[in-house]
């Protein structure tokens, strides 16, 4: 049933994107740890997954707060609107939003730099890859627009749905979760952004506990790329009675096979 609700697809979509994020990431975090400088080549790859998987988080929050939005405020058309297919093109869309801009760092890399800049060893960061300024500006100006426009959506479903909630009162319960919801939403969103000003935080602890480099880069880590992914089980896992009602039936199915013995039939012999 989960995969032909919409607002369940949209979930299990930033719960896989989350995970490969985090999967990227850390496996890089590690290789830098152990190796310090890594293969251009493989640098690539990892950096643009990272890149891809970060960026979609936000514009994923828009759309679910969008089709929140639709549910409260035109319960009549949620259906013909919200449909399973839809919901996979608009998956579709938020990939192909999110790759395009930053798909071409690769090909101005590979147009501006030697064919042996992708046989040598560096610490693997993005601008360490992606030399070219006029790439660093660009990724700024890109960064502005989506994140304004996910805010801006949040803010717009938000007031939506307080006001829809204030209107009509046989629907209070449900806007009030879902303005609940959409907060949450904006505080998740909020956490990405520290992603912008982490590393002039990184230069600035650097300056004042020097040699302590790593250590800075690893709690920078946790706080800015791990934290944020734990909130999504949170507002859809433990507030959802849907989804905690079907998980609790699993937990107790797993655990009632694990505690049952087989039988053995006796030996008349």
């Amino acid at each position: 049933m989960f995969y032909e609700d919409p607002r369940y697809i949209l979930f299990i979509h930033m719960v896989i994107n989350d995970g490969i994020q985090l999967t990227v990431t850390i496996t890089l975090f590690i290789l830098s740890y152990i190796f310090y400088r890594i293969n251009v080549s493989f640098c690539c790859f990892f950096i643009l997954v990272a890149v891809f998987t970060t960026r979609n988080t936000p514009v994923n929050l828009a759309g679910m707060a969008i089709e929140r939005y639709i549910a409260i405020c035109k319960p009549l058309r949620y259906t013909q609107i919200c449909t399973t297919r839809r919901t996979y093109i608009v998956i579709g869309l938020i990939w192909f939003v999110c790759m395009a801009p930053d798909i071409t760092d690769l090909f101005v890399t590979l147009a501006t730099e030697p064919l042996s800049f992708f046989h040598e060893s560096v610490f693997c960061l993005r601008q360490n890859v992606f030399k070219d300024p006029i790439l660093a500006e660009k990724r700024k100006a890109f960064d502005i627009i989506y994140f304004s426009c996910v805010f801006l959506t949040l803010v717009f479903t938000y007031l939506k749905i307080m006001f829809a909630a204030r209107g009509l009162s046989t629907v209070t319960t449900s806007a009030k979760k879902a303005r609940n919801t959409i907060l949450l939403h904006g505080v998740q969103l909020a956490m990405c952004l520290l992603s912008y000003i982490s590393p002039s935080v990184e230069i600035v602890l650097h300056i004042i506990f020097p040699g302590r480099i790593l250590e800075i880069r690893y709690a920078n880590y946790l706080i800015v790329y791990i934290l944020p992914r734990f909130l999504s089980p949170i507002i859809y896992g433990v507030r959802d009675k849907k989804f905690r009602k079907y998980l609790r039936m699993s937990l107790l199915r797993c655990s009632c096979q694990c505690t049952l013995n087989p039988v053995v039939p006796l030996n008349k012999d």
